[in-house]
């Protein structure tokens, strides 16, 4: 079954709360929600103290999202299962999905799917932004929330839990490790970046600004998105083996071997750039999958 395309204007409005609303990308998250009409509450921590502040909230709420850090998801959606009504939609919106996914299946009958976005909370809206989507059960009641996101111009990219986290490896966990050790290096090195900013090449200066990125957002954050999972750790690990093995290519000067090594690799990124490029974007840093959500639907994967 294939829902049909959610009419925004004709959406009732929504009772929406978001566990961990005041962090930084749950208060995004409210502040699009609210400006689209619907009424959203904040669960915070001091709140799993009161009993009947947890009924109130989450028992009835029409769609509950799940906004904590990465190590704390899977407790916080088995402590919320118990006092969701049976109705209500859960959503998480963190970096991992096949144990967030699996746990809201497991501990709670209703709509369940999991959601990425794929970008920080400093941004304004949904615009230009990738969200990927991972199907749980009973996915049309969620079709008015992918609706809203799209109708603000965002991509959805629709894929498995274990397909997305395999991609994170590589597409967050090696990447944020890459950047993070770049900063340290250029930290170590006392390098006036001002400096060397002007007169760079734009590729430097690219460079230099996704580092800078990197290193405005939360410490934690970072950390734990590398620290995620043991095949993220077991990847930085194996990155930073090529790292060692080609620096030892360079110190003895080895030219051959590191033309070798660069034709090698050379085969693997000529093959992408003949691709379309809006291929080459699904590939990129923000994007993941093999698109499987249109403009406007999302084929609806059998109940789990």
């Amino acid at each position: 079954m294939i829902p049909t395309v959610t009419n925004l204007t004709s959406v009732t409005p929504q009772k929406i709360t978001i566990i961990g609303g005041s962090g930084k990308m749950g208060q995004f998250f409210q502040a699009q929600l609210e400006a689209a009409g619907h009424h959203v509450s904040s669960l915070d921590r001091s709140d799993w103290e009161h009993e009947d502040r947890l009924e109130q909230l989450l028992g009835l709420a029409d769609i509950v999202l799940v906004s904590v850090p990465i190590e704390r998801t899977v407790d916080v959606i088995e402590r919320a299962a118990k006092y969701l009504g049976k109705t209500t939609a859960l959503a998480d919106i963190t970096s991992l999905k096949t144990e967030p996914l699996f746990a809201m299946l497991k501990h709670h009958n209703g709509p369940v799917m999991g959601l990425h976005p794929m970008f920080g909370p400093s941004v304004k809206s949904f615009s230009g932004q990738k969200v990927v989507v991972c199907p749980g059960r009973n996915d049309s009641i969620f079709q008015w929330l992918l609706d809203l996101m799209e109708s603000q111009g965002a991509q959805l990219i629709t894929c498995t839990p274990e397909e997305h986290d395999r991609l994170m490896v590589i597409i967050q966990a090696t990447r944020h490790f890459a950047r993070f050790s770049l900063g340290v290096f250029l930290t170590e090195e006392e390098v006036n970046i001002d400096r060397s900013l002007s007169m760079a090449s734009p590729p430097y200066r690219q460079e230099i600004d996704i580092v800078k990125r990197l290193f405005a957002q939360s410490s934690h954050l970072c950390v734990d998105i590398m620290l995620a999972t043991e095949e993220r750790c077991q990847a930085i690990a194996r990155l930073a083996d090529t790292y060692n093995r080609l620096a030892k290519l360079v110190l003895e000067k080895d030219r051959e071997a590191l033309i070798q090594e660069f034709e090698t690799t050379q085969s693997l990124f000529s093959d992408i750039s003949s691709h379309k490029s809006d291929s080459v974007t699904q590939m990129s840093y923000e994007n993941h999958a093999d698109r499987h959500i249109s403009r406007h639907r999302m084929s609806v994967v059998s109940n789990r």
